[in-house]
């Protein structure tokens, strides 16, 4: 079955403020369509759209497209992000789409598809993808890196102590790796011209604030707020305060290069 987060406002909020919009893997997605479907493409559909940062970069590419996700607080975000005429978005579960079979062009899911009901959403994406149409899913590993000057290696030792504190939340449904899960989704697409990219460093420049708010957004995280709101609140101030520290400099404005780790997979529904 599949898994409900990311509701709250505090949460839909820090999201769209926080999480890195991948549009190099846009361009990724579309030479891979463009290599087998080279012509004008009409629509597309992006799953589990959140607040539509990954949904607005499809717009220069497709006549129309519309972002779909479960979360009525993740939607009601969506203005402040999108002012593309083409765009639209739905509520709705990612294993009940409200679009006629074989009409979608190329189906998209950013950062998502692990808390689907994986079976049925991938059986739901063959349903509304054309012949021809592709389906591209995509994420990230959550050992996001920092990089800093000469301190880049001891930033990372600290970094990954934060994720340590946090791997014991991770939820159920998605195991101690969500690399698995895509890769086991990848093997049960039926289709066979895919692609499976296993590693793709997008790099970000940014505050440090900005590395701890996007970490403070991961699932791990918001379960050990809910849990603890002091002992979650002590470890991201601890984490910032070593990284202050390492980095030489007191305020949390100062801007490091986070680079986070996607991998994706592409295929294509025979004609």
């Amino acid at each position: 079955m599949a898994v409900r987060l990311f509701e709250g406002q505090d949460i839909a909020a820090a999201y769209l403020q926080y999480r890195v919009a991948p549009k190099e893997l846009i361009n990724t997605i579309m030479s891979f369509m463009e290599k087998r479907t080279p012509k004008l493409y009409n629509f597309a559909v992006d799953v589990g759209c959140g607040s539509g940062q990954g949904t607005v970069l499809l717009a220069p590419y497709f006549t129309e497209v519309v972002g779909t996700d479960i979360s009525a607080a993740q939607l009601q975000n969506v203005p402040a992000n999108n002012n593309s005429p083409n765009v639209s978005y739905r509520q709705c579960p990612a294993e009940e789409l409200p679009f006629a079979s074989e009409k979608v062009d190329l189906l998209t899911s950013m950062t998502a598809a692990h808390w689907f009901d994986r079976p049925r959403f991938l059986k739901e994406a063959d349903r509304v993808l054309k012949p021809g149409g592709c389906l591209a899913l995509l994420s990230y590993t959550m050992d996001m890196e920092l990089a800093y000057g000469d301190v880049s290696s001891c930033l990372n030792d600290i970094c990954k102590e934060f994720y340590d504190v946090l791997l014991p939340f991770r939820d159920p449904h998605i195991g101690t790796c969500s690399r698995k899960i895509y890769q086991d989704m990848f093997d049960s697409c039926p289709y066979p011209d895919k692609e499976l990219i296993e590693k793709m460093q997008i790099k970000r420049t940014m505050p440090l604030s900005g590395y701890i708010g996007m970490v403070q957004t991961f699932s791990t995280y918001q379960k050990l707020k809910k849990k603890d709101p002091a002992e979650a609140e002590r470890l991201s101030t601890d984490i910032r305060n070593k990284l202050l520290a390492a980095m030489k400099v007191s305020s949390s404005n100062t801007e490091v290069t986070v680079i986070v780790n996607y991998f994706c997979w592409l295929a294509c529904k025979p004609c």
